[in-house]
């Protein structure tokens, strides 16, 4: 019996995203049993092709699985003036020479769910439409998954696609509501955190130096991001994705949490796709989210640079 963690992604990739994933791939504890496939940083066409491509670099047998390719109710902008309109950089890569699988990515979460009840880590790096579609087929979904870990949000309100939402959840906050009400534990890892765990650009450039086709694809595509961000955003890079993904591989490095009722603003005119924490607990509401607030840096950059081949 293979005794490593499996590990579904859902995921939009997205840059960011990458990094995500190649650190999830050099994991010798945890073995991808899937990549579902949701549009969100850039349309699905893109984030399925990115996503093929990723697992070709890295020479890998991974399932790909597209699913959503819109919110389940509001159109939304991608944030393809981040990552390049094709998500990678616009660099132009060759397209991977494999196809994504047949099966929705709502119906593979559901298989694997089954295949792999009580054991599956299941990690949400996108918008949640994929995983809101699976709970609307089958609402028993949560209790076959041993953890789930949600990169979205701004626990404090203080958003980067809104003043206060973050892109994930606001991308599509009624699929948010839907997994947010029907996982009764799940651990955030959000925007503010991400924030909070910036490093210098310098110190990412010397990691993409390496010699490893893994860096010098994620040099190549990481460009356009890497040079939006130091002029938006200083000296510091911010690696949202990745920063949930060493959380959910090694959670003995989150250094602090906080367990508090967590839910997602549908209505407002200023504050739609917030993610209101009930710090104070005032409303009575059960301690759904645990909210990574702190990881160890040393730990969260040795990870990234293994995931890169640099050491």
């Amino acid at each position: 019996m293979d005794e490593r963690i499996p590990l579904l992604i859902d995921t939009d990739p997205g840059v960011d995203d990458a990094l995500a994933l190649l650190m999830a791939f050099d994991d010798p504890a945890h073995r991808v049993v899937g990549l579902t496939i949701a549009a969100g940083n850039v349309g699905l066409r893109h984030t399925v092709g990115n996503a093929l491509k990723l697992v070709e670099v890295c020479g890998l047998d991974v399932p790909v699985f597209a699913g959503a390719e819109a919110p389940l109710l509001h159109p939304a902008r991608d944030a393809g003036y981040v990552h390049g309109e094709d998500g990678f950089g616009d660099v132009g890569y060759a397209p991977a020479a494999r196809q994504a699988e047949a099966e929705h990515a709502a119906l593979a979460i559901l298989r694997l769910s089954h295949a792999y009840a009580g054991r599956l880590l299941l990690v949400a790096l996108g918008p949640l439409t994929n995983l809101a579609l699976a709970l609307k087929l089958d609402p028993s979904l949560p209790q076959r998954v041993a953890r789930l870990v949600v990169m979205g949000g701004a626990v404090t309100a203080h958003g980067n696609i809104t003043p206060a939402a973050e892109f994930n959840i606001a991308f599509d906050p009624e699929a948010a509501h839907i997994v947010f009400q029907a996982f009764p534990r799940f651990d955030l890892v959000d925007w503010e955190a991400t924030i909070a765990h910036g490093f210098p650009h310098a110190e990412a450039e010397a990691w993409l130096q390496a010699d490893s086709p893994r860096a010098r694809f994620y040099a190549d595509i990481s460009r356009h991001t890497r040079l939006w961000s130091v002029d938006r955003r200083g000296d510091l890079w911010h690696a949202a994705d990745a920063l949930a993904m060493a959380v959910a591989l090694e959670p003995e490095g989150v250094e602090a949490w906080a367990e508090r009722p967590l839910a997602v603003e549908l209505d407002g005119r200023h504050t739609r796709g917030a993610t209101v924490v009930d710090w104070l607990r005032q409303d009575g509401a059960p301690d759904n989210a645990r909210i990574a607030l702190r990881y160890a840096p040393a730990r969260f950059h040795e990870r990234m640079r293994r995931a890169l081949a640099a050491g």
